[in-house]
């Protein structure tokens, strides 16, 4: 890995993290999560093993530190390591065709609501997190409205991004292509 790409890895974290901490938790103290977004784009930008675990670890552990959900460090770190790499999986599969927007926005709805699927299962029946609701008013009530952030997010944030990218000297998978 450059330094270069591990600048902009952190910085893409720092700004996820950012957004995190301002964004009020919703339903059972869950809360859109925005960092999903930066791991997300920093995987697009950088669609390799390495990178991937890196961005999964950091999002993970800093998500699972800012949650507001009770017991949440566990569940975000195991969210986000599986995540990370379900998203990079269908990335390679797609790598002809995931230049495309339909494509990314497509991944990131589905990215979103896997991970959401996989933190609330993890939460709430491995760790048995206190929670007066159940998962399904949480899938519905959190899970879902954070998709359509995480869409508008990814859809503001991607193209300013990969316009820099470009601009710079920083050599990604999507400069690539």
């Amino acid at each position: 890995m450059k330094t270069k790409n591990l600048v902009l890895m952190a910085l893409l974290v720092g700004v996820g993290a950012a957004l995190y901490m301002v964004v009020p938790g919703f339903i059972g103290g869950m809360k859109p999560d925005f960092m999903l977004t930066m791991m997300f784009i920093g995987i697009l930008l950088f669609p390799y093993a390495k990178e991937t675990f890196l961005l999964s670890l950091a999002t993970g552990v800093l998500s699972g530190l800012f949650t507001t959900f009770p017991g949440g460090l566990l569940p975000n770190i195991i969210d986000k390591a599986i995540t990370g790499f379900v998203f990079l999986g269908a990335v390679t599969v797609l790598a002809k065709v995931v230049q495309r927007t339909f494509v990314q926005l497509a991944l990131i709805v589905a990215g979103t609501i896997v991970s959401g699927a996989i933190f609330l299962g993890t939460a709430l029946f491995v760790f048995q997190a206190n929670v007066p609701v159940g998962f399904a008013a949480l899938f519905v009530g959190v899970v879902l409205p954070a998709t359509v952030f995480n869409a508008i997010a990814f859809a503001v944030i991607y193209p300013i991004i990969t316009n820099l990218v470009k601009r710079s000297s920083f050599k990604t998978a999507a400069t690539h292509a």
